[in-house]
């Protein structure tokens, strides 16, 4: 008799729910070999088109016309669940999530942990028609919470801190299956860096200021112009700019680079971002739920830049209202931060001091401990 299955299901529109995923499932293989954990990005099992307006249009949304997005975003949390438009949204998902739903057959997992909506609210259908028996919980991947993320049969949920908790507690959800336990992180991000090491191995001179501007897993945002603000600004300090997997963008950070030999230095996708958190003092980043999860653990403080309307701006009001980000409205806005930041060294070490205290680095861990309790 082989082990019983966990299952971890994502969703690929954007990076930080498929980032979740792995995080559980490493913490999974580490603490708990008692499992087997197996993950699945439901945008594997749909077709093209599906994909396409599910995840695909979601990145395009949000990099072109974000305002737009926020609007749906706030129209869809007012939406009552028996809503014409909600009945259309879940038949259409009903007919392309036809393999999906074949995969968990053949699986047949014991356990069942989702970082996105979409599984969560399709198996939550399957439970109340008693089609799918076995425990399935949902973890929240931000700062906020939604009304996607709530269904009506789950076992239960994780989420980032206790006013989450509380938010949806006050929408109508059991308190007693709310566990407050961060957002899952790789167990990488609770581990002692040599800063040395990769400082040598980058060519980065460690006495200097190190800024660390991200862009996301998928390249989104134009941090060429803002790192190319960044490097006319007066003091000694270097750039560390990513640019994901966005190889237009990448090239044209390398054209900045030709301009400021030994001050900038680009790099495209990376799974080491630990390393580079280590080496840096700050970071510019938008504020999406891992990513300054990662921040936090690393006890980096942060210039939150762009958020997406919705989720990424209650994200960056959380860490505003922490004490542990600052955020910047333009290019003007952020040379402003930046410059402030490389004068005043006790801001900055009493935000990372903000930031370590907040952290959940063992976020993926307490939440398989409940979710595999019992065994």
């Amino acid at each position: 008799m082989g082990k019983p299955i966990l299952a971890i299901l994502s969703v690929s529109a954007g990076a930080g729910h498929v980032r979740a995923a792995e995080a559980l499932k490493a913490a999974a293989e580490q603490h708990f070999p008692q499992f087997e954990p197996v993950h699945i990005d439901v945008m594997t099992t749909v077709g093209d088109i599906f994909r396409k307006l599910y995840a695909e249009s979601y990145l395009s949304l949000v990099e072109n016309h974000p305002s737009l997005w926020g609007i749906l975003y706030k129209k869809a949390d007012r939406q009552k669940a028996d809503s014409s438009l909600n009945k259309l949204r879940r038949a259409v998902q009903r007919l392309n999530t036809r393999q999906f739903m074949a995969r968990m057959t053949e699986l047949n997992p014991d356990r069942v942990v989702c970082t996105h909506f979409l599984p969560a609210e399709l198996l939550s259908r399957e439970r109340v028609a008693g089609a799918f028996t076995k425990p399935v919980w949902v973890q929240v991947t931000d700062f906020d919470i939604h009304a996607m993320w709530i269904q009506s049969d789950v076992t239960g949920y994780f989420v980032a801190n206790e006013e989450v908790a509380f938010r949806m507690a006050d929408r109508g959800v059991a308190r007693d299956t709310i566990t407050v336990t961060g957002i899952p992180i790789m167990p990488i991000f609770g581990q002692p860096q040599n800063r040395e090491e990769t400082a040598r191995e980058l060519g980065l001179d460690l006495k200097r200021k190190t800024i660390l501007m991200m862009s996301g897993g998928y390249g989104v945002g134009g941090i060429d112009l803002l790192v190319e603000r960044l490097l006319k600004v007066p003091g000694d300090f270097q750039i560390i700019a990513l640019a994901g997997r966005n190889e237009e963008l990448l090239g044209s950070l390398k054209k900045l680079q030709a301009g400021a030999p030994g001050k900038l230095f680009p790099m495209g996708f990376t799974r080491t971002i630990e390393r580079l958190m280590a080496v840096a003092d700050f970071a510019v980043t938008k504020p999406g739920g891992l990513t300054t999860s990662e921040c936090l653990a690393m006890g980096l403080p942060m210039v939150i830049v762009s958020p997406i309307p919705g989720q990424e701006e209650r994200n960056a009001d959380f860490l505003l209202e922490s004490g542990v980000a600052l955020k910047a409205y333009d290019g003007a806005g952020l040379e402003f931060r930046i410059a402030g930041l490389l004068q005043d060294p006790d801001r900055v070490k009493a935000m990372a001091a903000r930031a370590r205290a907040l952290a959940r680095p063992g976020a993926a861990r307490a939440v398989l401990e409940k979710v595999c309790a019992g065994t």
